[in-house]
């Protein structure tokens, strides 16, 4: 999946490299040389510019991109950035400095998908919410290792098959699993897997997206480079 993300700040970086250590193409767009200089040697993807400047982000092609997080420390740039990544049908995720902008941005911005609170949340909120609704990192539990829960959607193609039919890629394990409404158990041989049912399970960063093509099918804007969480 591609990804946009404004600010490359400590959350901003650390958002960008957690999806990058997940084989996702990320862009930064940043404004400070500087920083710019630094991210390029490190071999990020990086544009000099005002996120908030419709032109900048044009040239990246929106149109092609999954999501635009705005994690800078402007308020006004995070929301500039996400009404124009929204025009373009990108999936946009604020950063919030305080609790009066996230109440605000919550209940009136219908350009933002979902507002985070770094400060409060860490940068893996930023990430889970770039990556939707049908899929949630839990924990890293080593370098190359997350814990991840996942929502079985209606285009899931294990949808209607049983516990024991779910094969998943390498040495990837299913923790617990759990009904939709209901908690989770661990899992049992014979429950099937249905819409908005949803499981655990540990995989290898780069075994991630083919799990998640499993559980929650190919429901993203570009199906064919990878599908959506």
């Amino acid at each position: 999946m591609r990804f946009v993300i404004v600010g490359a700040g400590r959350v901003g970086m650390r958002t960008a490299r957690v999806l990058r250590e997940e084989g996702h193409e990320v862009t930064l767009v940043e404004p400070d040389r500087k920083k710019v200089d630094r991210l390029e040697s490190e071999g990020y993807d990086v544009v000099k510019g005002d996120g908030s400047q419709e032109e900048v982000l044009v040239d990246l092609d929106l149109d092609s991109a999954d999501g635009l997080a705005a994690l800078s420390g402007e308020f006004d740039v995070n929301v500039i950035a996400c009404m124009i990544a929204k025009s373009h049908g990108c999936r946009t995720v604020l950063r919030a400095a305080s609790d009066y902008d996230e109440y605000v941005l919550r209940k009136y911005a219908s350009d933002v998908d979902e507002v985070v609170y770094p400060e409060r949340l860490g940068a893996v909120v930023a990430k889970n919410a770039l990556l939707g609704g049908s899929i949630r990192a839990i924990a890293d539990v080593a370098q190359h290792l997350q814990i991840v829960e996942l929502t079985v959607t209606e285009g899931s193609p294990m949808r209607g098959y049983t516990l024991s039919e779910l094969e998943l890629p390498a040495d990837s394990r299913l923790l617990a699993f759990g009904k939709q409404g209901g908690t989770f158990q661990l899992p049992s041989d014979d429950e099937s897997l249905e819409t908005g049912d949803r499981v655990v399970i540990l995989a290898d960063y780069e075994h991630l997206t083919d799990v998640r093509r499993l559980i929650v099918g190919e429901t993203g804007r570009r199906v064919p480079a990878g599908g959506s969480a």
